[in-house]
Formats: C-alpha cells, sequence, structure tokens
C-alpha cells in the first residue's frame, strides 16, 4: 500500500547552516535507504509558506489568496511517498525523517493513498 508521509516543521529564516546541513543529509540518509529497499516512490520539500498560494472556491469562483491555508505553529515542509506492507511499515520509515528541521520541533503525518482508478 502507497502511503504519504508529510513533513512539519517549525520556519526559521535565521537557520543555522550546519543544522540545516545535518537535516538535509538525514533525509538524504533515508531517501537512500528507502531507494535501496525499493519503497520509495518520491520526495521532495517544498518551498518555505511565503512562495504559497491557496484558492478557494466560494459560488462557482476561484478566490486567490498568498499565503498557506492556514497560520500555524508548524508548515508543512516536504513529502515522502513510500510504498510499505502495512501501516507498521510506514510508521518505522516515518521514525527516520528528520523532522526538526532548522531547529523547530516537528512531526511526520502518515496517511493512506486512497488508491483511484483511472477512467480509459
Amino acid at each position: 500500500m502507497r502511503y504519504m508521509l508529510l513533513i512539519y516543521s517549525s520556519e526559521t529564516v535565521d537557520a543555522d547552516p550546519a543544522a540545516m546541513m545535518a537535516v538535509a543529509n538525514g533525509h538524504r540518509a533515508v531517501m537512500e535507504e528507502a531507494r535501496a529497499r525499493g519503497v520509495l516512490l518520491g520526495a521532495d520539500p517544498l518551498k518555505p509558506t511565503s512562495t504559497a498560494t491557496t484558492v478557494r472556491t466560494q459560488n462557482g469562483k476561484a478566490l486567490i489568496t498568498d499565503g498557506p491555508f492556514a497560520e500555524t505553529k508548524e508548515q508543512l515542509a516536504g513529502y515522502y511517498i513510500l510504498d510499505c506492507r502495512d501501516l507498521d511499515e510506514a510508521m518505522e520509515w516515518a521514525g527516520k525523517i528528520p523532522t526538526a528541521c532548522y531547529g523547530g520541533e516537528g512531526c511526520v503525518e502518515i496517511r493512506p493513498i486512497h488508491e483511484m482508478k483511472m477512467r480509459e
């Protein structure tokens, strides 16, 4: 089953370069291991929330605003898509992901991906 692991962390403008490098190296190690074990389907960091655009539909019209969907302490920082046997394996992988990005606290949310059949 495919799982999306959503990585939440605090954005810090004045992040310590050494800490940023350590987190990047941690992610690289997890991705290399997941690729070697054949479960990695995708993984990417997201740009800062200052680059976000939110689209809401109201009365059939799109309302566009700058910024993320919600103001929160932690922001969605990136994701992994893994093909795991079960939730236990997905949790094992989530425990390897460095979430304290740039000195902030963080977490990894695990969501099973609902398999949709595409019409031809």
